[in-house]
């Protein structure tokens, strides 16, 4: 990426006022981001939803965002972070789906955000010794039969550290997703597990170097986790928490979302349990009943290869698709349509059709493998 445009990229993000959503809608309407800054009044205030206070205090904030920024890219520089804008190939395409979804990640780590199975296992704080159970136990024997698994949480306290550690000791990589700046890892107390998890996972962020971990930030970084995975795992909570907020934002955006349940009473099952009370929820009482609500049959797999190249009287298009799902087991379909070379609007009608031949199946999420 050249470092002009990551420039401007950054300084976007910088600018007061100009939320995501509105961001999207200036980059929709310029086709590029120089123009977001070279722009005047007018031009500005007649892209949708900004009009001419907003477009005056952008021009007024754009010369002093970019002079921020300079330091930023050293910093980045500097601590081997990798940042990658809305547009960016690398950038995580389930994210990319969700509306609100930050326009830069910066990525600390070496962790493939778009490869494998991405799994959100969080929880309360104050996580009781039958709660860290759960989760060991859930990540441990999810790891041992999908080694492409990937581990998502928030590195706080309780559940989430308890998730990372876990997944550390399974050997499957585990993603952190912060509140604040990756200059500084909070809770400090935590340093030594994010810098282990650096090895094949990473610490993830919206946010450039000096942002402090502040309350409102907490709440944005969960939609984060929601967005990046295709299911989240509430494994305890009190009646409101982070971890319901998460959840919130999950099935807001279309994805899984189970829960353990608890006994009546107990302070730390009382969310877990009015998700599933109010159907926000899937119960599990096991790994297996997450992979069997999700489709990871572990058991077809080799059957799969198998009979990959059995398939009949394909076109070219279709051709393409099988070759890469004998390749792949499984994938969602803007990584199929990336990889393929088959456009979207395409593709989507073409898996319809292999699904009524019987040639690939639709998972959760807009997942597909083959029969």
């Amino acid at each position: 990426m050249e470092e002009a445009i990551l420039k401007y990229q950054i300084a976007l993000t910088k600018l007061k006022g100009i939320g995501p959503i509105l961001a999207k809608n200036l980059l929709a309407y310029f086709g590029d981001v120089l123009p977001i800054f070279e722009e005047n009044v007018r031009m500005l205030s007649s892209v949708q939803g900004v009009g001419t206070v907003l477009a005056n205090e952008i021009v007024e904030q754009r010369n002093n965002a970019l002079v921020l920024v300079d330091r930023e890219l050293e910093f980045l520089q500097k601590r081997a972070i990798r940042p990658l804008f809305f547009t960016d190939k690398s950038y995580p395409y389930r994210l990319k789906e969700c509306v609100d979804a930050p326009l830069m990640l910066y990525v600390k780590g070496n962790s493939d955000l778009n490869s494998g199975k991405f799994l959100a296992v969080v929880g309360t704080r104050k996580v009781s010794a039958y709660g860290k159970d759960l989760c060991q136990h859930l990540v441990q024997n999810l790891a041992q039969r999908h080694k492409d698994l990937t581990i998502v949480s928030g590195l706080a306290y309780g559940v989430d550290i308890c998730a990372h550690k876990s997944a550390l000791n399974a050997q499957i990589p585990t993603i952190g997703v912060v509140a604040h700046g990756l200059d500084k890892i909070y809770p400090s107390v935590h340093y030594a597990v994010a810098d282990k998890m650096l090895e094949a996972g990473a610490v993830v962020s919206e946010y450039t170097s000096g942002t402090s971990p502040d309350a409102p930030n907490f709440v944005q970084r969960n939609r984060i986790i929601a967005g990046l995975c295709d299911a989240v795992v509430i494994v305890e909570s009190a009646q409101k928490g982070g971890a319901l907020i998460t959840a919130e934002f999950a099935n807001s955006y279309n994805r899984d979302v189970f829960t353990f349940p608890g006994r009546v009473g107990d302070i730390n099952s009382q969310g877990c349990n009015n998700l599933i009370m109010y159907n926000k929820a899937a119960l599990i009482q096991s790994s297996e009943d997450l992979e069997r609500m999700m489709g990871w049959d572990v058991a077809e797999t080799k059957k799969e290869q198998q009979q990959a190249f059995v398939f009949e009287d394909l076109n070219q298009n279709e051709q393409k698709i099988v070759t890469f799902l004998t390749k792949e087991r499984e994938a969602h379909i803007n990584v199929i349509s990336n990889e393929t070379g088959i456009p979207i609007s395409t593709m989507a009608s073409l898996l319809i059709e292999m699904e009524f031949k019987d040639i690939i199946k639709c998972l959760p999420g807009n997942n597909y493998r083959l029969r």
